[in-house]
């Protein structure tokens, strides 16, 4: 359940896992990148190497079933997540958070 604004009630939604989508080869980023990457001079942006994390931030995405309004919900790093878990949870959510790190 969530507590939404503008409809100032409590409703129940759908919670599923963000996922970045597919890049798009049209979108003005991408095209100015692959010009800049033509002709000779070499690599002109940093490509990125050094990657320290193990782990990532987890993103849920909430949906109301009455008016389909998207929200998303950023969660701590974790190394396991696991959307659902056992029946007998109360919220239906487990998540499991390795705070070390």
């Amino acid at each position: 359940k969530q507590w939404y604004q503008r409809r100032v009630a409590i409703t129940a939604g759908k919670v599923t896992q963000y996922k970045a989508g597919k890049r798009n080869p049209k979108a003005l980023g991408e095209r100015r990148y692959h010009m800049k990457l033509r002709g000779y001079g070499g690599q002109p942006k940093p490509v990125f190497r050094k990657n320290a994390k193990t782990t990532k931030k987890q993103v849920l995405r909430l949906e109301c079933q009455s008016c389909h309004k998207k929200t998303q919900l950023s969660l701590k790093r974790c190394k396991h997540f696991e959307l659902g878990g056992q029946k007998r949870k109360k919220y239906r959510l487990r998540l499991c958070v390795d705070t070390t790190a």
